[in-house]
């Protein structure tokens, strides 16, 4: 049963983006790995920019310093 955890940041990714995220990496395991799709789990958690860090800085920050 394979398992697919996407970990994105929280700036709107839609229902249809999602689910075209959750349709294509289970097709991919289909298609290379030759998975049930059926058995296939992908979940997609969504994370403020604040709890997300690059280079010891908040995503926010760097956001914030490129504006």
């Amino acid at each position: 049963m394979p398992y697919v955890n996407f970990r994105i940041t929280k700036e709107g990714a839609t229902k249809e983006q999602k689910a075209a995220l959750i349709k294509g990496a289970t097709q991919l395991l289909v298609d290379v790995l030759g998975k049930n799709p059926a058995t296939t789990v992908v979940t997609i958690d969504e994370l403020d920019t604040d709890n997300w860090g690059i280079g010891g800085e908040t995503v926010t920050v760097i956001r914030q310093a490129k504006s």
